[in-house]
């Protein structure tokens, strides 16, 4: 017997190394406990043997990781870094959603018009019509677009596991979507559209994690009221520029993630650099820009490999990256505060 080697305990002490040093250091050793108490069968031999040899179990090891990523993303109660950073992550999440439903229900405008019947209604211009290839894989296209809309709705009314289950379902038709499209070479860019998948629809599939029954619930108005808002200020002008033949003043869908992600910063600035910045939600917005702002330069840097062989495209990529990191220098500062000067509230009650 090997008295000096790892045995059960120091595995599973190895595992719950994954949970914050807080929680940790008041609840380990119960833990432990409780998982050793689960794995003894009550027959001596056979219990030295699980004691020495045993190792923990994959749910056991999946369990202590959602815990990990519940508590690092901290609701009510939790120290205030863990409840900054569940608070921005929470944020970037509902504004990914919002986007995905804006663009969603703007496929459902633009498929109403395509469709319209009546004689005084104008037809689709063709610079929004585009091509309107019929069979499985556009309409699988479409839908994912749609679905999200169901998903930000189930986010701000709280129901945040139909808001999971669906998210991945569109998630995985999108991935669906992606790899026809690849393998009949008709993605046009694909490395936007794999990157976009990747940090805007896997990832805020896993981020969904922050929404737990500790977590504060998001208000409701501000947030349905943002989606006429994001419509009216970024899509609507967008069109109009379509529509009027502008598309060269366009920005591609990654330079626009920018652009929109900039605005916001320098929109949220003032009250990031006032003197009465400690109000309540103003470093949590901060970090969650800084949040989004990453995820937008990362989508940004890599799609930049589809215009290797075009230097005046390139070098408007670049500008739009010196744009980005100009806007959220302005809020990382109180972004960093947010973890220290972010009181966390008392607990909610979880609706359910």
């Amino acid at each position: 017997m090997n008295i000096d080697g790892p045995d059960l305990e120091d595995r599973y002490r190895r595992v719950l190394r994954l949970l914050p040093g807080y929680h940790r250091a008041r609840w380990e050793d119960d833990m432990v406990a409780a998982l050793l108490d689960s794995r003894m069968t009550g027959e001596e031999d056979e219990d030295e043997y699980i004691f020495e040899f045993g190792r923990p179990a994959w749910p056991e090891v999946a369990s202590v990781a959602a815990l990990a990523a519940r508590l690092y993303l901290g609701g009510a109660g939790t120290p205030r870094r863990y409840f900054a950073w569940g608070q921005a992550v929470r944020r970037a999440v509902l504004a990914v959603a919002l986007v995905h439903a804006v663009q969603g229900l703007t496929d459902l405008a633009l498929l109403a018009w395509r469709r319209h019947q009546a004689s005084w209604v104008p037809a689709l211009p063709a610079s929004l019509a585009g091509p309107a290839p019929g069979g499985l894989w556009p309409a699988v296209g479409h839908a994912v677009n749609y679905t999200w809309i169901v998903v930000f709705l189930a986010l701000v009314l709280r129901q945040y596991r139909t808001a999971r289950v669906i998210a991945a379902l569109a998630v995985a038709a999108g991935l669906a979507f992606l790899l026809q499209a690849q393998f009949a070479g008709v993605l046009p860019r694909p490395l936007g559209s794999w990157s976009a998948w990747f940090l805007f629809d896997l990832t805020a599939v896993l981020a969904m994690a922050a929404f737990h029954r500790d977590a504060p619930p998001a208000a409701r108005r501000p947030w349905l009221l943002a989606v006429p808002g994001y419509y009216l200020l970024v899509t609507v002008p967008v069109m109009v520029l379509q529509v009027a033949g502008n598309q060269a003043w366009l920005p591609d869908s990654a330079g626009l993630g920018c652009l929109v992600v900039s605005l916001a910063c320098l929109a949220h600035a003032p009250k990031a650099l006032s003197s009465s910045r400690r109000a309540a939600g103003s470093g949590e917005w901060s970090l969650a820009l800084t949040v989004l702002a990453a995820a937008a330069g990362a989508w940004r840097i890599v799609s930049l490999g589809s215009y290797v062989h075009d230097p005046h495209l390139t070098t408007v990529s670049l500008a739009e990256l010196l744009i980005l990191a100009a806007a959220v220098a302005l809020v990382a500062p109180d972004a960093a505060r947010a973890q220290t000067a972010t009181p966390a509230p008392p607990p909610h009650p979880h609706p359910g």
